[in-house]
Protein backbone atom coordinates (compact mmCIF):
# COMPACT_ATOMS: atom_id res chain seq x y z
CA UNK A 1 0.00 0.00 0.00
CA UNK A 2 1.42 3.38 -1.04
CA UNK A 3 -0.42 6.36 0.44
CA UNK A 4 1.75 9.39 -0.27
CA UNK A 5 5.07 8.55 -1.95
CA UNK A 6 4.95 11.49 -4.40
CA UNK A 7 3.93 13.79 -1.56
CA UNK A 8 7.05 12.79 0.37
CA UNK A 9 9.26 14.06 -2.46
CA UNK A 10 7.34 17.33 -2.59
CA UNK A 11 7.67 17.77 1.18
CA UNK A 12 11.45 17.35 0.90
CA UNK A 13 11.63 20.16 -1.67
CA UNK A 14 9.53 22.47 0.53
CA UNK A 15 11.68 21.59 3.54
CA UNK A 16 14.90 22.46 1.72
CA UNK A 17 13.43 25.89 0.94
CA UNK A 18 12.49 26.50 4.60
CA UNK A 19 15.91 25.38 5.81
CA UNK A 20 17.69 27.74 3.42
CA UNK A 21 15.52 30.58 4.73
CA UNK A 22 16.45 29.73 8.32
CA UNK A 23 20.13 29.56 7.41
CA UNK A 24 19.98 33.10 6.11
CA UNK A 25 18.68 34.74 9.27
CA UNK A 26 21.48 34.12 11.75
CA UNK A 27 23.70 31.73 13.62
CA UNK A 28 21.31 30.41 16.29
CA UNK A 29 21.28 26.59 16.52
CA UNK A 30 18.59 24.52 14.84
CA UNK A 31 15.80 23.04 16.92
CA UNK A 32 12.77 20.96 16.12
CA UNK A 33 9.51 22.89 16.30
CA UNK A 34 6.98 20.52 17.90
CA UNK A 35 3.73 21.14 19.74
CA UNK A 36 4.21 18.07 21.94
CA UNK A 37 7.09 16.11 23.39
CA UNK A 38 7.73 12.92 25.33
CA UNK A 39 10.89 14.29 26.89
CA UNK A 40 10.72 14.58 30.67
CA UNK A 41 13.30 17.19 31.48
CA UNK A 42 12.98 20.92 31.99
CA UNK A 43 14.70 23.05 29.41
CA UNK A 44 16.79 26.20 29.64
CA UNK A 45 16.41 26.95 25.97
CA UNK A 46 18.21 29.84 24.37
CA UNK A 47 17.48 31.28 20.95
CA UNK A 48 16.91 28.63 18.28
CA UNK A 49 15.77 28.42 14.71
CA UNK A 50 12.76 26.12 15.02
CA UNK A 51 12.29 23.83 12.06
CA UNK A 52 8.72 22.66 11.50
CA UNK A 53 8.62 19.05 10.28
CA UNK A 54 4.98 18.45 11.17
CA UNK A 55 4.13 17.76 7.50
CA UNK A 56 6.23 14.59 7.69
CA UNK A 57 3.51 12.52 9.35
CA UNK A 58 2.46 9.98 6.70
CA UNK A 59 2.62 6.22 6.33
CA UNK A 60 4.18 5.78 2.88
CA UNK A 61 4.20 2.06 2.18
CA UNK A 62 3.44 -1.20 3.97
CA UNK A 63 5.07 -4.30 2.50
CA UNK A 64 3.50 -7.38 4.09
CA UNK A 65 5.65 -9.79 2.06
CA UNK A 66 9.01 -8.33 3.04
CA UNK A 67 7.73 -7.32 6.51
CA UNK A 68 8.52 -3.61 6.61
CA UNK A 69 6.80 -0.25 6.61
CA UNK A 70 8.03 3.09 5.28
CA UNK A 71 6.87 5.92 7.54
CA UNK A 72 7.73 9.58 7.98
CA UNK A 73 9.49 10.73 11.12
CA UNK A 74 6.77 12.85 12.75
CA UNK A 75 4.15 10.08 12.46
CA UNK A 76 2.88 9.01 15.87
CA UNK A 77 2.82 5.34 16.72
CA UNK A 78 -0.93 5.70 17.26
CA UNK A 79 -1.33 6.65 13.58
CA UNK A 80 1.18 4.06 12.37
CA UNK A 81 -0.38 1.17 14.30
CA UNK A 82 -3.84 2.10 13.05
CA UNK A 83 -2.60 1.71 9.46
CA UNK A 84 -0.52 -1.44 9.92
CA UNK A 85 -3.19 -3.37 11.82
CA UNK A 86 -5.50 -2.95 8.84
CA UNK A 87 -2.95 -5.01 6.90
CA UNK A 88 -2.53 -7.63 9.63
CA UNK A 89 0.89 -6.46 10.84
CA UNK A 90 2.40 -4.23 13.53
CA UNK A 91 5.79 -2.55 13.95
CA UNK A 92 8.11 -5.07 15.58
CA UNK A 93 8.53 -2.77 18.60
CA UNK A 94 5.79 -0.28 19.51
CA UNK A 95 6.69 2.06 22.41
CA UNK A 96 4.08 2.29 25.13
CA UNK A 97 2.58 5.74 24.53
CA UNK A 98 0.45 6.73 21.54
CA UNK A 99 2.04 10.16 21.05
CA UNK A 100 5.62 8.93 20.66
CA UNK A 101 6.78 9.57 17.09
CA UNK A 102 8.67 7.05 15.01
CA UNK A 103 11.52 9.46 14.41
CA UNK A 104 11.63 10.33 18.10
CA UNK A 105 11.88 6.67 19.09
CA UNK A 106 14.76 6.20 16.66
CA UNK A 107 16.62 9.34 17.78
CA UNK A 108 15.98 8.37 21.41
CA UNK A 109 15.42 4.84 22.69
CA UNK A 110 12.13 2.94 22.31
CA UNK A 111 11.21 -0.31 24.04
CA UNK A 112 8.24 -2.61 24.69
CA UNK A 113 7.30 -6.19 25.50
CA UNK A 114 8.46 -7.49 22.10
CA UNK A 115 11.98 -6.23 22.84
CA UNK A 116 12.98 -9.60 24.32
CA UNK A 117 12.92 -10.89 20.73
CA UNK A 118 13.39 -7.84 18.50
CA UNK A 119 15.53 -5.52 20.61
CA UNK A 120 14.98 -1.78 20.92
CA UNK A 121 13.23 0.33 18.27
CA UNK A 122 16.52 1.12 16.56
CA UNK A 123 17.26 -2.61 16.27
CA UNK A 124 14.22 -2.84 13.96
CA UNK A 125 15.46 -0.10 11.61
CA UNK A 126 16.30 -1.16 8.06
CA UNK A 127 17.10 2.30 6.64
CA UNK A 128 16.32 5.95 7.23
CA UNK A 129 16.49 9.29 5.43
CA UNK A 130 18.20 11.89 7.61
CA UNK A 131 18.04 15.66 7.16
CA UNK A 132 21.55 16.85 7.98
CA UNK A 133 22.11 20.22 9.68
CA UNK A 134 23.51 21.68 6.46
CA UNK A 135 20.36 20.83 4.52
CA UNK A 136 21.39 17.66 2.67
CA UNK A 137 19.21 14.56 2.95
CA UNK A 138 21.03 11.23 3.02
CA UNK A 139 19.72 7.66 3.05
CA UNK A 140 21.45 5.61 5.73
CA UNK A 141 21.67 1.82 5.65
CA UNK A 142 23.83 -0.64 7.56
CA UNK A 143 25.74 -1.43 4.35
CA UNK A 144 26.15 1.88 2.51
CA UNK A 145 28.46 4.91 2.74
CA UNK A 146 26.37 6.34 5.58
CA UNK A 147 26.69 3.23 7.72
CA UNK A 148 28.34 5.24 10.49
CA UNK A 149 25.31 7.56 10.71
CA UNK A 150 22.88 4.61 10.57
CA UNK A 151 24.50 3.18 13.69
CA UNK A 152 25.21 6.59 15.23
CA UNK A 153 21.74 8.11 14.86
CA UNK A 154 20.00 6.23 17.72
CA UNK A 155 20.34 8.08 21.04
CA UNK A 156 21.63 11.21 19.29
CA UNK A 157 18.48 13.20 20.25
CA UNK A 158 18.38 15.53 17.27
CA UNK A 159 22.03 16.58 17.45
CA UNK A 160 23.16 14.93 14.19
CA UNK A 161 20.03 15.43 12.09
CA UNK A 162 16.32 14.60 11.86
CA UNK A 163 14.76 11.42 10.52
CA UNK A 164 12.38 12.25 7.66
CA UNK A 165 11.61 8.67 6.57
CA UNK A 166 12.25 5.39 8.31
CA UNK A 167 11.87 1.82 7.14
CA UNK A 168 11.11 -0.35 10.15
CA UNK A 169 10.54 -4.05 10.49
CA UNK A 170 6.99 -5.35 10.99
CA UNK A 171 5.61 -8.66 12.21
CA UNK A 172 2.30 -10.42 11.50
CA UNK A 173 -0.40 -10.29 14.17
CA UNK A 174 -3.48 -12.26 15.14
CA UNK A 175 -6.70 -10.62 16.35
CA UNK A 176 -6.15 -11.22 20.07
CA UNK A 177 -3.47 -11.54 22.73
CA UNK A 178 -3.58 -14.01 25.61
CA UNK A 179 -1.56 -12.89 28.64
CA UNK A 180 -0.49 -14.98 31.61
CA UNK A 181 0.40 -13.27 34.90
CA UNK A 182 2.77 -15.31 37.07
CA UNK A 183 3.57 -14.06 40.61
CA UNK A 184 7.00 -14.36 42.23
CA UNK A 185 8.00 -13.61 45.80
CA UNK A 186 11.73 -13.01 45.38
CA UNK A 187 13.75 -11.17 42.79
CA UNK A 188 16.20 -13.97 42.00
CA UNK A 189 13.48 -16.39 40.91
CA UNK A 190 11.61 -13.57 39.16
CA UNK A 191 14.52 -12.53 36.94
CA UNK A 192 15.50 -16.16 36.34
CA UNK A 193 11.96 -16.90 35.15
CA UNK A 194 11.93 -13.71 33.07
CA UNK A 195 15.11 -14.77 31.30
CA UNK A 196 13.71 -18.25 30.68
CA UNK A 197 10.48 -16.91 29.15
CA UNK A 198 12.54 -14.77 26.79
CA UNK A 199 14.03 -17.95 25.39
CA UNK A 200 10.60 -19.53 24.82
CA UNK A 201 7.85 -18.87 22.32
CA UNK A 202 6.11 -15.89 23.97
CA UNK A 203 5.42 -12.96 21.65
CA UNK A 204 5.44 -10.48 24.54
CA UNK A 205 7.34 -10.52 27.85
CA UNK A 206 7.39 -7.88 30.57
CA UNK A 207 6.82 -7.59 34.31
CA UNK A 208 5.84 -5.31 37.16
CA UNK A 209 7.39 -5.10 40.61
CA UNK A 210 4.82 -4.10 43.22
CA UNK A 211 7.05 -4.79 46.23
CA UNK A 212 9.90 -6.96 47.56
CA UNK A 213 7.64 -10.03 47.67
CA UNK A 214 5.25 -9.13 44.88
CA UNK A 215 6.65 -9.35 41.37
CA UNK A 216 4.48 -10.29 38.39
CA UNK A 217 5.85 -11.82 35.20
CA UNK A 218 3.62 -11.25 32.15
CA UNK A 219 3.92 -13.43 29.05
CA UNK A 220 1.65 -12.87 26.05
CA UNK A 221 0.96 -14.75 22.83
CA UNK A 222 -1.06 -13.94 19.72
CA UNK A 223 -4.20 -16.07 19.45
CA UNK A 224 -6.97 -16.43 16.86
CA UNK A 225 -9.88 -16.48 19.32
CA UNK A 226 -10.66 -15.44 22.89
CA UNK A 227 -13.24 -16.79 25.40
CA UNK A 228 -13.69 -13.25 26.77
CA UNK A 229 -12.17 -9.82 26.27
CA UNK A 230 -11.01 -7.29 28.86
CA UNK A 231 -11.27 -3.56 28.23
CA UNK A 232 -8.83 -1.21 30.00
CA UNK A 233 -9.71 1.92 28.05
CA UNK A 234 -12.18 3.38 30.58
CA UNK A 235 -13.25 2.20 34.04
CA UNK A 236 -10.84 -0.70 34.51
CA UNK A 237 -7.14 -0.12 35.26
CA UNK A 238 -4.76 -2.50 33.52
CA UNK A 239 -1.92 -2.71 36.03
CA UNK A 240 -4.30 -3.60 38.84
CA UNK A 241 -5.50 -6.59 36.83
CA UNK A 242 -2.04 -8.14 37.08
CA UNK A 243 -2.76 -8.87 40.73
CA UNK A 244 -6.33 -10.03 40.09
CA UNK A 245 -6.14 -12.32 37.06
CA UNK A 246 -3.91 -15.26 36.19
CA UNK A 247 -4.96 -15.16 32.52
CA UNK A 248 -6.36 -12.31 30.43
CA UNK A 249 -7.42 -11.69 26.84
CA UNK A 250 -7.42 -8.45 24.86
CA UNK A 251 -7.84 -7.30 21.29
CA UNK A 252 -4.40 -6.81 19.81
CA UNK A 253 -4.83 -3.03 19.58
CA UNK A 254 -5.95 -2.88 23.21
CA UNK A 255 -2.92 -4.89 24.28
CA UNK A 256 -0.55 -2.63 22.33
CA UNK A 257 -1.97 0.45 24.12
CA UNK A 258 -2.66 -1.22 27.49
CA UNK A 259 -0.32 1.20 29.29
CA UNK A 260 -1.47 4.41 27.61
CA UNK A 261 -4.87 4.74 29.32
CA UNK A 262 -3.25 5.26 32.73
CA UNK A 263 0.27 6.28 31.63
CA UNK A 264 1.28 2.96 33.18
CA UNK A 265 0.10 3.89 36.72
CA UNK A 266 1.06 7.55 36.84
CA UNK A 267 -2.58 8.62 36.35
CA UNK A 268 -2.91 8.14 40.11
CA UNK A 269 -0.95 11.37 40.56
CA UNK A 270 -3.91 13.30 39.12
CA UNK A 271 -6.50 11.08 40.87
CA UNK A 272 -7.60 9.66 37.51
CA UNK A 273 -7.85 6.15 38.94
CA UNK A 274 -10.85 7.25 41.00
CA UNK A 275 -13.99 5.91 39.30
CA UNK A 276 -15.83 9.23 39.58
CA UNK A 277 -12.89 11.15 38.10
CA UNK A 278 -12.65 8.59 35.29
CA UNK A 279 -16.35 9.00 34.59
CA UNK A 280 -16.05 12.79 34.48
CA UNK A 281 -13.00 12.69 32.22
CA UNK A 282 -14.48 10.10 29.88
CA UNK A 283 -12.47 7.59 27.84
CA UNK A 284 -11.34 10.20 25.28
CA UNK A 285 -9.31 12.02 27.97
CA UNK A 286 -7.90 8.96 29.72
CA UNK A 287 -4.59 8.83 27.91
CA UNK A 288 -0.97 9.95 28.00
CA UNK A 289 -1.82 13.09 26.01
CA UNK A 290 -3.99 14.44 28.84
CA UNK A 291 -1.57 13.50 31.60
CA UNK A 292 1.39 15.05 29.75
CA UNK A 293 -0.47 18.37 29.53
CA UNK A 294 -1.21 18.24 33.25
CA UNK A 295 2.42 17.40 34.02
CA UNK A 296 3.67 20.35 31.92
CA UNK A 297 1.24 22.66 33.71
CA UNK A 298 2.39 21.39 37.12
CA UNK A 299 6.05 21.78 36.16
CA UNK A 300 5.35 25.39 35.16
CA UNK A 301 3.42 26.36 38.30
CA UNK A 302 4.97 24.00 40.85
CA UNK A 303 1.72 22.97 42.54
CA UNK A 304 3.01 19.59 43.73
CA UNK A 305 6.19 21.18 45.07
CA UNK A 306 4.22 23.89 46.92
CA UNK A 307 1.86 21.38 48.54
CA UNK A 308 4.78 19.23 49.67
CA UNK A 309 6.51 22.28 51.10
CA UNK A 310 3.46 23.03 53.22
CA UNK A 311 3.83 19.53 54.69
CA UNK A 312 7.51 20.09 55.43
CA UNK A 313 8.64 17.79 52.61
CA UNK A 314 11.23 18.18 49.88
CA UNK A 315 10.56 16.79 46.41
CA UNK A 316 12.63 15.42 43.56
CA UNK A 317 11.23 13.98 40.35
CA UNK A 318 12.85 10.66 39.51
CA UNK A 319 11.65 9.69 36.05
CA UNK A 320 14.06 7.14 34.66
CA UNK A 321 14.45 4.13 32.39
CA UNK A 322 17.67 2.19 32.76
CA UNK A 323 18.99 -1.01 31.20
CA UNK A 324 20.88 -3.40 33.46
CA UNK A 325 22.55 -6.74 32.57
CA UNK A 326 20.16 -9.48 33.67
CA UNK A 327 22.73 -11.03 36.03
CA UNK A 328 22.88 -7.75 37.99
CA UNK A 329 19.11 -7.10 37.90
CA UNK A 330 18.36 -8.43 41.43
CA UNK A 331 21.13 -6.23 42.85
CA UNK A 332 19.78 -3.15 41.10
CA UNK A 333 16.25 -3.87 42.30
CA UNK A 334 17.52 -4.15 45.87
CA UNK A 335 19.18 -0.74 45.41
CA UNK A 336 15.86 0.78 44.25
CA UNK A 337 14.04 -0.64 47.28
CA UNK A 338 16.74 0.63 49.63
CA UNK A 339 17.56 4.07 48.23
CA UNK A 340 14.73 5.30 45.99
CA UNK A 341 11.50 3.66 47.15
CA UNK A 342 9.41 4.21 44.00
CA UNK A 343 6.76 1.57 43.27
CA UNK A 344 5.53 0.02 41.04
CA UNK A 345 8.47 -0.57 38.69
CA UNK A 346 8.07 -1.66 35.10
CA UNK A 347 10.39 -4.45 33.97
CA UNK A 348 11.08 -5.13 30.28
CA UNK A 349 13.75 -7.52 28.98
CA UNK A 350 15.82 -6.60 25.93
CA UNK A 351 17.32 -9.00 23.41
CA UNK A 352 21.06 -9.45 23.71
CA UNK A 353 22.68 -7.12 21.15
CA UNK A 354 24.25 -8.77 18.12
CA UNK A 355 27.98 -8.18 17.49
CA UNK A 356 27.23 -6.99 13.94
CA UNK A 357 24.88 -4.25 15.20
CA UNK A 358 27.20 -1.77 16.95
CA UNK A 359 24.87 1.13 17.75
CA UNK A 360 27.47 3.66 18.72
CA UNK A 361 25.76 5.97 21.23
CA UNK A 362 23.74 3.38 23.15
CA UNK A 363 26.39 0.73 23.75
CA UNK A 364 24.99 -2.45 25.28
CA UNK A 365 27.31 -5.42 25.81
CA UNK A 366 27.01 -7.80 22.86
CA UNK A 367 25.65 -11.22 23.78
CA UNK A 368 24.23 -10.01 27.12
CA UNK A 369 20.51 -9.75 27.79
CA UNK A 370 19.58 -6.54 29.56
CA UNK A 371 16.54 -5.68 31.65
CA UNK A 372 14.90 -2.28 31.48
CA UNK A 373 13.69 -0.79 34.77
CA UNK A 374 11.12 1.99 34.41
CA UNK A 375 10.36 4.01 37.55
CA UNK A 376 8.57 7.34 37.47
CA UNK A 377 7.45 9.36 40.49
CA UNK A 378 8.37 12.09 42.95
CA UNK A 379 10.61 11.14 45.88
CA UNK A 380 9.61 12.91 49.09
CA UNK A 381 12.07 13.43 51.93
CA UNK A 382 12.15 15.33 55.22
CA UNK A 383 15.78 16.24 54.74
CA UNK A 384 16.84 18.74 52.09
CA UNK A 385 19.29 17.31 49.56
CA UNK A 386 21.37 18.85 46.81
CA UNK A 387 19.49 19.15 43.48
CA UNK A 388 19.42 15.82 41.65
CA UNK A 389 20.53 13.83 44.70
CA UNK A 390 18.37 10.75 44.03
CA UNK A 391 18.89 10.86 40.28
CA UNK A 392 22.63 10.95 40.85
CA UNK A 393 22.36 7.87 43.07
CA UNK A 394 20.62 6.08 40.22
CA UNK A 395 23.20 7.16 37.64
CA UNK A 396 26.12 5.98 39.75
CA UNK A 397 24.55 2.61 40.47
CA UNK A 398 23.69 2.05 36.81
CA UNK A 399 27.28 2.76 35.79
CA UNK A 400 28.65 0.58 38.61
CA UNK A 401 26.58 -2.39 37.44
CA UNK A 402 27.56 -2.02 33.79
CA UNK A 403 24.21 -0.65 32.63
CA UNK A 404 23.09 2.42 30.70
CA UNK A 405 20.46 5.10 31.25
CA UNK A 406 18.03 6.54 28.72
CA UNK A 407 18.39 10.28 28.20
CA UNK A 408 14.79 11.41 27.78
CA UNK A 409 14.68 12.74 31.35
CA UNK A 410 16.87 14.56 33.86
CA UNK A 411 20.59 13.70 33.79
CA UNK A 412 23.35 14.91 36.09
CA UNK A 413 26.49 13.31 34.64
CA UNK A 414 29.72 15.26 34.58
CA UNK A 415 31.21 15.67 31.11
CA UNK A 416 33.75 12.97 31.88
CA UNK A 417 31.10 10.51 33.10
CA UNK A 418 28.89 11.26 30.10
CA UNK A 419 31.77 10.83 27.66
CA UNK A 420 32.58 7.41 29.12
CA UNK A 421 28.98 6.17 29.23
CA UNK A 422 27.87 7.33 25.76
CA UNK A 423 30.95 6.96 23.55
CA UNK A 424 31.58 10.67 23.08
CA UNK A 425 34.86 10.12 21.24
CA UNK A 426 32.95 8.35 18.45
CA UNK A 427 30.16 10.93 18.70
CA UNK A 428 32.56 13.81 18.16
CA UNK A 429 33.79 12.13 14.98
CA UNK A 430 30.19 11.87 13.75
CA UNK A 431 29.54 15.47 14.74
CA UNK A 432 32.59 16.71 12.85
CA UNK A 433 31.55 14.77 9.73
CA UNK A 434 27.81 15.49 9.64
CA UNK A 435 27.55 18.85 11.47
CA UNK A 436 30.94 20.52 10.92
CA UNK A 437 29.47 24.01 11.39
CA UNK A 438 27.86 23.12 14.72
CA UNK A 439 24.34 24.08 13.58
CA UNK A 440 22.83 21.68 16.12
CA UNK A 441 23.56 21.49 19.83
CA UNK A 442 25.81 18.78 21.19
CA UNK A 443 24.50 15.78 23.14
CA UNK A 444 25.83 16.87 26.52
CA UNK A 445 24.48 20.39 26.10
CA UNK A 446 21.07 19.09 25.09
CA UNK A 447 20.66 16.05 27.36
CA UNK A 448 22.39 17.21 30.54
CA UNK A 449 22.59 21.00 30.40
CA UNK A 450 19.04 21.10 28.92
CA UNK A 451 19.97 23.75 26.36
Amino acid sequence: MVTDASGYAARQVALATRLRALSAVGAAPLGLGKTSSNLFRDRNEGAKHKLDLSDFCHVLKIDTEQNWVDVEGLTTYEALVAQTLKRGVMPAVVPQLKTITVGGAAAGVGIEATSHRWGLVHDTLLELDVLLPGGDIVTCRPDNEYRDLFYGFPNSYGTLGYALRLRVRTLPVKPFVKVEHVPHEDSVSFFRALDARCQGDADFVDGVVFGPKQQILNAGCFVDSAPWLSDYTYQHVYYRSLLERQVDYMRVQDYIWRWDTDWFWCSKSVHAQNRLVRFLLGPSRLNSRTYTRIMRWNARWGLTRRLACLRGLHTESVIQDVDIPVAQAPEFLAFLFREIGILPIWICPVRAPLPQSPFTLFPLTAGTRHVNFGFWDVVLSRQAQEPGYFNRLVEREVVRLGGIKSLYSESYFTREEFASAYAMQQYEALKAKYDPSGRMLGMYEKCVLKA
